[in-house]
């Protein structure tokens, strides 16, 4: 028979985030989830100009270019890139903030074990 008196469970500490930050985040993990995109924002990110041209992405997959556009756009619907169109080509930059928020997600004040 346990004590009523004592908590089944260690209290949680530290700041959760709010229903609205999980909601701004969410599509962003949710774009991040396939792995295609995910390697998209990789070779984005990496580059040493900061930048990537669609053209330099297609050659990296085995898969068409309407493909990666579409990727492209989702990235991009999300906020994870930004584009800007030169000529016939679209060239995309990684957003840092976004990554940052991303980022923020994995981070602890501190890592004691359980």
């Amino acid at each position: 028979m346990s004590d009523p008196g004592l908590a089944c469970c260690t209290p949680l500490s530290g700041t959760a985030m709010s229903t609205e930050q999980a909601e701004q985040v969410a599509p962003l993990l949710k774009a991040l989830a396939d792995p295609v995109r995910l390697r998209l924002l990789s070779l984005i990110a990496s580059s040493t100009t900061g930048e990537a041209c669609v053209c330099d992405l297609n050659d990296a997959f085995d898969l068409t270019q309407a493909t990666i556009s579409h990727h492209l756009k989702v990235l991009h619907s999300v906020g994870l890139l930004d584009r800007e169109k030169r000529g016939v080509w679209v060239y995309y930059a990684v957003r840092p903030e976004a990554l940052t928020a991303v980022a923020g997600l994995f981070q602890t004040a501190s890592l004691t074990p359980a």
